[in-house]
């Protein structure tokens, strides 16, 4: 009987969830192993949903969005009885190995059961924010950052003709790097995150000042989980703690204190879910790639608890407790560099 590999995707979903899947199929298949897809991540262990995956299911999966497995953010420690419905599960299902794609809560989760009951896993990292630990870049981003981009550039041009200040609402709930990487692509002159403090007045000024000088229109990034003055929460939360951004209105919010300050018209797009659907880049097929096949040679090799990871052009196996003990955040030296085009 052929050894098995048990492949899930958790979380929000990620343009290249498919080509991991199809890279980690693949590999396997010329090493004699089977895969199973576990449906609905995490959920999909808790409550027994499983497909096999044969080579013919990852034919053509490549360049689609989303993912095949479907996703949850379910989180089994917060479950009565989840761990030991999982630990059940793989028992029962006779999977050799576990392949967790998600980001840091699917991954903290994959961290402490390989911890704490020894359950032979192997992470992708998958996240639209870059915000895992460990890695350089996440698969998703790049696609979720042209997106963005695009929009930024699209909203210019109306900008200008309606002389308007434009507020970009876009992902990121701790971590900045969407706003600032789309920001700096698409010229924009200012931009929110929730790794620098915001003064209302501070940007105003320098709305004020652009505008003295003949530019009569703006473009302002706001990432969705930037702290605002006066702005609370709904104080909805989901299994893994975070707060639900979705009805936060951080971008409606910015926008009336901007134009209340200066007088100029201000409108907001918001571009939520947008960023995470349609076909990934090049870039991410590549990456996600490459991601499954490191994914999947450690899998074979029996080498657990680590995390497929890109460290400058070269792909590498970090410890998962690593990965995962800390959000990588955007660096004072980013900002700087997105601030030198502010105003």
């Amino acid at each position: 009987m052929a050894n098995t590999i048990g492949i899930l995707t958790g979380g929000g979903d990620c343009p290249g969830l498919n080509a991991v899947i199809r890279a980690v199929v693949r590999e396997s298949d010329a090493a004699g192993w089977d895969c199973v897809g576990i449906l609905e991540g995490w959920r999909g262990l808790v409550e027994g949903l499983f497909r096999d995956l044969p080579l013919r299911d990852v034919s053509g999966i490549l360049p689609r969005g989303g993912t095949i497995l479907g996703t949850s953010r379910t989180n089994p420690y917060k479950l009565d009885g989840g761990v030991d419905k999982v630990l059940a599960s793989i028992r029962d299902r006779g999977f050799d190995a576990i392949v967790a794609i998600g980001g840091e809560d699917t991954l903290g989760v994959a961290t402490r059961l390989h911890a704490e009951h020894d359950v032979p896993v192997v992470g992708v990292p998958k996240t639209i924010d870059n915000d895992l630990s460990g890695t350089d870049y996440t698969f998703g981003f790049d696609t979720a950052v042209s997106i963005a981009t695009e929009a930024i550039d699209r909203l210019h041009t109306t900008a200008e003709s309606h002389n308007r200040v434009m507020v970009v609402e876009v992902m990121g709930r701790h971590a900045g790097w969407i706003a600032v990487m789309s920001g700096i692509a698409g010229g924009a002159d200012a931009i929110v995150i929730p790794e620098q403090p915001l003064d209302y007045e501070q940007v105003a000024e320098a709305l004020r000042k652009r505008h003295a000088r003949g530019k009569n229109f703006s473009i302002i990034v706001a990432s969705e989980g930037t702290e605002l003055p006066g702005l609370a929460d709904d104080g909805e939360v989901d299994q893994f703690g975070h707060v639900t951004l979705s009805k936060r209105g951080v971008g409606e919010a910015l926008a009336q204190e901007i134009e209340s300050r200066t007088g100029f018209e201000t409108r907001v797009t918001v571009l939520g879910h947008v960023q995470r659907g349609g076909s990934p880049t090049a870039r991410d097929r590549v990456l996600a790639t490459r991601f499954g096949l490191k994914a999947a040679e450690l899998a074979l090799s029996g080498q657990f608890g680590l995390m497929a990871a890109l460290q400058g052009d070269d792909i590498v196996a970090v410890s998962l407790e690593e990965a995962t003990a800390e959000l990588k955040t955007v660096p004072p030296e980013w900002y700087a560099v997105a601030q030198a085009f502010f105003g």
